[in-house]
């Protein structure tokens, strides 16, 4: 069973002079319950099928299984996705020895831009640039399946 670890961060500040790759996604749901979402996505000019399962007490890690299938496919099954899209850039940012998926998004979620970072256990260490805000880990709003419900225009 694969085990995503990941801590997620508002961001306050300028972190594009510190990009080194770029990528526009577009992903919608089969399923957005907490305890299963599916995740089809087309990011770049690959599509993938993510399930992920309902996440720990801290919000920081959750059963995770994705596997990559053609973007056609991804064209077909968003047909008959839940209501909503999301639509981002994510932007890799490098600090130290991590790496930073910087999400900003666009359309019903304009406004709103996201850091994760990916760890090897919830406690493990790393460094926070200057351009790294509030910690949102956790906290269901952010979720990009619920980003699609209650989008960040409304808040």
């Amino acid at each position: 069973m694969a085990q995503e670890i990941e801590r997620k961060f508002l961001v306050k500040g300028d972190f594009k002079p510190e990009i080194v790759k770029a990528t526009r996604i577009t992903q919608g749901y089969l399923s957005s319950v907490p305890e299963r979402t599916v995740r089809v996505r087309i990011k770049g000019d690959k599509g993938y099928l993510t399930i992920k399962g309902i996440g720990s007490n801290s919000g920081a890690s959750r059963y995770e299984w994705e596997k990559e299938i053609p973007v056609a496919e991804i064209d077909e099954l968003l047909k008959i996705c839940e209501p909503g899209v999301i639509d981002k850039t994510r932007f890799l940012v490098q600090a130290g020895s991590h790496t930073f998926e910087v999400d900003e998004f666009y359309g019903e979620n304009e406004g709103l831009i996201v850091a994760e970072i990916e760890l090897t256990s919830e406690d493990e260490s790393f460094l926070k640039p200057a351009w790294l805000g509030e910690e949102v880990t956790g906290d269901p709003r952010f979720y990009n399946s619920m980003l699609m419900k209650n989008p960040y225009k409304n808040w």
